[in-house]
């Protein structure tokens, strides 16, 4: 970016209070020019291309199929893509983790405080990792301790167990064999020092790798 231009916005959030917030909030920050909100992970994409936005701050869940970390890999696979600033309500390991491979730039929650969301934006503008500092911590842990941590696939799994999907749909869903996902079953027990499918929830949930 050159010096003194603004930092061009592109604000997607399916829920109008917070793009709302969000608005009132960036457009009092000098620098910062907001180019469009979106409801959708779709428009999301459609307009990354076609406004060219430095910085898109990036909601994870959305009212429709797409979901913010496949916007977000859809966005970043272009060239000269504009970086993304996840902004989200989730600090589990599975959503992390989604949004770091897809191509984040940042990882930031909605309680942040106004500062601290304008300091984000424009380290991500820079092109330098912005990560709120419980994500930073929970990605510490994971490397102090890569034996008993999840994959993201065994933790996407896991997620999907705790959501009441049963083997069969869980492969048809992620395109993995039925023996893949027992496999990746039998590895998350053995991380977690469990021998269920309640338990490993129940303990992934306390650890906060996945959402409740």
């Amino acid at each position: 970016m050159t010096p003194g231009t603004p930092i061009r916005l592109l604000l997607a959030d399916d829920h109008p209070v917070v793009r709302a917030g969000l608005r009132a909030v960036l457009e009092t920050e000098p620098g910062f020019h907001i180019v469009a909100d979106v409801p959708t992970a779709e428009e999301a994409v459609d307009l990354a291309g076609r406004l060219a936005p430095d910085v898109v701050l990036m909601d994870l869940q959305f009212g429709g199929e797409m979901l913010g970390s496949r916007a977000t890999a859809a966005i970043t696979a272009r060239e000269g893509a504009p970086r993304v600033l996840v902004l989200t309500t989730y600090d589990t390991d599975v959503d992390i983790l989604a949004a770091i491979e897809a191509g984040a730039t940042g990882y930031l929650l909605k309680d942040a405080p106004p500062e601290e969301l304008a300091a984000a934006v424009r380290t991500a503008a820079a092109g330098k990792s912005a990560l709120a500092p419980t994500v930073a911590l929970r990605l510490m842990d994971r490397m102090r301790a890569p034996a008993t941590a999840l994959s993201r696939r065994e933790t996407e799994v896991l997620q999907l167990v705790a959501d009441g999907l049963s083997n069969a749909r869980i492969s048809k869903q992620l395109f993995l064999s039925q023996a893949t996902v027992k496999s990746h079953l039998v590895h998350i027990y053995a991380k977690l020092g469990v021998d269920s499918r309640t338990s490993a929830v129940a303990a992934a949930t306390a650890r906060g790798l996945i959402r409740r």
